[in-house]
């Protein structure tokens, strides 16, 4: 995880915890439902701190995938490039070798 991403599970996490302290003052010297209602709004923040590591974990794995994907493009340019028969049938997209090429076939003027 990021800096970014710690210093925002940091202000979670702290704003749990003010939320969690303002529910018991409120459950000893307040009404009852503003308890509840200070309880229920200090599981939000911890929810959102479960939601950045599950969301950092999910583009960390989606990275790895990206790269495997760009090595195997690459391996198969590579391979292409490697297979590639002369500069001419190259760029004549295999219709056509260059006159030294050994995969030249000579063309048949009988028809």
């Amino acid at each position: 995880m990021n800096r970014t991403g710690r210093l925002l599970c940091a202000l979670h996490l702290a704003t749990a915890a003010g939320l969690a302290l303002t529910a018991v003052e409120e459950f000893r010297h307040g009404p009852l439902w503003a308890g509840f209602l200070f309880t229920a709004a200090s599981v939000v923040p911890v929810i959102s701190v479960v939601r950045e590591t599950v969301i950092e974990d999910l583009l960390r794995d989606a990275a790895l995938t990206d790269r495997r994907v760009f090595r195997a493009a690459d391996d198969i340019v590579r391979a292409s490039l490697d297979a590639a028969c002369c500069e001419r049938w190259w760029t004549s997209l295999g219709t056509d070798h260059d006159a030294a090429c050994p995969h030249r076939v000579p063309r048949s003027s009988a028809a």
